[in-house]
């Protein structure tokens, strides 16, 4: 089964990650390459830097981050495929930002079958 982890971490960086974070969290893709379970994923750039887009009455309107409405922080994604929900939580509990935040594990829909 494919799972989405959402990397939510409490923690608002100023600048660059600490390299303590970023060495556990290469430590971390490396384990998980090597075990076969992590297909992809990566950071993705603060939420100022987002572009919200809707459809109203077939005009695209697009609004700049950050969200007012945004509670937390996404720090980055990885998608994962293995056994079962308990080998999913197992993956995501040795993820390092777990100990500074919330790795949100999201089951994905399988639309080809």
């Amino acid at each position: 089964m494919k799972y989405m982890l959402l990397i939510r971490p409490d923690v608002d960086f100023d600048g660059p990650v600490p390299p303590d974070m970023l060495a556990a969290t290469e430590a971390w893709v490396r384990e998980m390459t090597e075990r076969g379970v992590r297909l992809h994923g990566d950071a993705i750039r603060p939420a100022d830097e987002g572009t919200g887009v809707s459809r109203r009455q077939g005009k695209v309107i697009t609004t700049d981050g950050p969200y007012a409405e945004a509670k937390e922080q996404m720090g980055g994604y990885d998608m994962i495929e293995c056994r079962d929900l308990d080998e999913a939580i197992e993956i995501a509990s040795k993820h390092p930002v777990a100990q500074i935040g919330m790795v949100e594990i999201r089951p994905v829909w399988d639309l080809t079958q």
